[in-house]
């Protein structure tokens, strides 16, 4: 959930700043950001993280296992990150599910998103990954239902790739290095949505308030078609993923620290399967044209069962 993670300014703590900036790291200049002009057309606005990777197929597995080590996605596994903005409460739960869902031809793990202010859901999205076969996890669509004073208003930001000119990106690189090309994270024209991110630094040391992580990953995201939007950078642990997103140059402040580490029983995975089927079929009315088009999520078991000739 690229943009709707992305923090709002540039403020850094000197514990963090002497983290991000300490000498003998392995570190990457953040990319340039296009100006306005620029990022007013898709096309030259890519120039920014160059042209989407092209979709593949046949280059992904029929039963979807995301096992990258920045960015493994075990059904079960729930992240919780906290912090604030404009001095209120801010809280991600991200939930993988064991659904699955064909997204642009390729079958594709469905990961819960829950963005809450206080206790109130802000945003509710459905996001779907998919890992090819040299490790790279692609994000193929996004589908995020927005929230006001409780009532569900739409969903403007959904795209879907292959649909309305939408491109699916990667979300994690296979083997993330300094001095990686940057690379585009998803592109969907039609709601102006264009995030890029760069490898920033490699082999750090991070502590949240779950634990402290050592050879963590720092990447460096950023939206050229929101050029006032700053930079985040988002810290990955080995085996557990995103832990922590400090924000670079936007107007309020933001930060997200990993509270909660867990794996779900049976029966709270079950339920929040539910949840999500819930939401995955209202799509179809809240956006027929184009998260309409594609075919319902359903349990992985689902495409275990062979019927008996």
């Amino acid at each position: 959930m690229p943009r709707r993670l992305r923090a709002s300014a540039a403020l850094l703590s000197p514990i963090v700043t002497a983290l991000l900036l300490a000498p003998g790291t392995a570190t990457a200049d953040a990319p340039k950001v296009p100006s306005p002009a620029t990022a007013k057309s898709g096309a030259r606005a890519q120039n920014g993280c160059g042209n989407p990777p092209a979709l593949r197929p046949y280059a992904f597995p029929s039963a979807p296992r995301v096992t990258n080590r920045f960015l493994p996605l075990k059904p079960g596994t729930r992240l919780v990150l906290k912090g604030d903005v404009a001095g209120e409460d801010h809280t991600v739960v991200t939930t993988v599910t064991d659904l699955t869902k064909v997204i642009d031809g390729v079958r594709t793990v469905v990961v819960f998103d829950q963005d809450l202010n206080g206790k109130k859901v802000q945003e509710s999205e459905l996001a779907f990954f998919a890992q090819d076969w040299r490790g790279a996890v692609w994000r193929l669509g996004e589908y995020p239902e927005i929230y006001e004073n409780g009532k569900l208003t739409g969903a403007p930001d959904t795209w879907i790739s292959g649909v309305q000119g939408a491109k699916a990106g990667i979300a994690m690189l296979a083997r993330p290095r300094v001095g990686s090309p940057t690379y585009t994270e998803g592109l969907a024209p039609e709601i102006d949505f264009l995030d890029c991110a760069t490898v920033f630094q490699t082999g750090q040391s991070v502590c949240v308030p779950v634990s402290c992580f050592d050879n963590v990953l720092v990447t460096d995201e950023f939206a050229p078609l929101d050029p006032e939007g700053g930079h985040q950078r988002k810290s990955y642990a080995p085996h557990v993923g995103n832990i922590k997103v400090v924000p670079v140059g936007e107007a309020n402040p933001e930060t997200l620290a990993l509270t909660e580490f867990t794996r779900l029983s049976a029966k709270e995975l079950a339920a929040v399967d539910k949840e999500v089927l819930k939401q995955d079929k209202r799509g179809y009315k809240i956006s027929p044209d184009v998260y309409g088009t594609t075919p319902p999520a359903e349990p992985a078991r689902v495409r275990a069962f062979v019927p008996a000739l």
